[in-house]
């Protein structure tokens, strides 16, 4: 599965190299300014596009956060599309300035997967639940629990990428996607189960636990 060992994320380097090369033009044109202009864009967006290493925590039976960013929504829901149940909803938003490749948050197997398309309302918005273009994956456990992730495009995002297929087995900590642009990642859990954090918390992907197995 691709990103699982590159410093920046394959999706970036289009933009990336799109912004050098006009960087590279400017610059043999003399035009002094807007070479600064795209040389800061250039290395804004390999920043943006950044995929760093993370320590997993060593606890079995922690989740993992799935995305950099704030925490906007921690609490019971009702989930009827796929889970058809009351369970416990996380909601990760992510700005500019967040890491935007997502992980695993617990070991599983892929049992689902929907793309919607939608709006790109705010992604901090509750309503972008259910209403922004969202990619939606469902992982079931060794012990049988499911766990639903979302991707969620936003105002800026026009691109979500998910990287596993219906039956892949998936590691915790596994990089399996990337929300290009500002964006927001929901997770759902047995009601159970344990949470870890509250609204305006700052977590970080594949270190944080924002909950643990029941």
């Amino acid at each position: 599965m691709r990103n699982q060992n590159q410093p920046i994320a394959r999706e970036g380097y289009p933009f990336i190299f799109l912004f050098g090369f006009i960087t590279l033009v400017f610059a043999v044109l003399g035009w002094g300014f807007l070479t600064l202009i795209l040389l800061l864009l250039t290395l804004f967006t390999t920043f943006f596009f950044r995929n760093p290493e993370r320590r997993l925590p060593r606890d079995e039976k922690a989740v993992i956060s799935p995305a950099d960013g704030k925490i906007v929504f921690a609490g019971l829901v009702n989930e009827e599309r796929y889970l058809g149940a009351e369970v416990k909803k996380i909601s990760i938003f992510m700005s500019p300035l967040n890491v935007h490749v997502n992980r695993v948050p617990l070991a599983g197997k892929v049992v689902d997967m929907h793309y919607h398309k939608g709006k790109f309302l705010n992604a901090s918005l509750d309503k972008a639940s259910d209403l922004n273009e969202r990619s939606e994956m469902i992982l079931e456990t060794e012990n049988g629990a499911r766990i639903l992730l979302v991707q969620i495009a936003g105002l800026i995002a026009r691109r979500i990428v998910s990287y596993p297929e219906i039956g892949d087995q998936l590691e915790k900590g596994l990089r399996y996607g990337i929300i290009c642009f500002g964006s927001r990642v929901d997770i759902y859990f047995p009601k159970e189960w344990k949470i870890n954090v509250k609204n305006g918390d700052q977590v970080i992907g594949g270190e944080t636990v924002i909950g643990f197995v029941e």
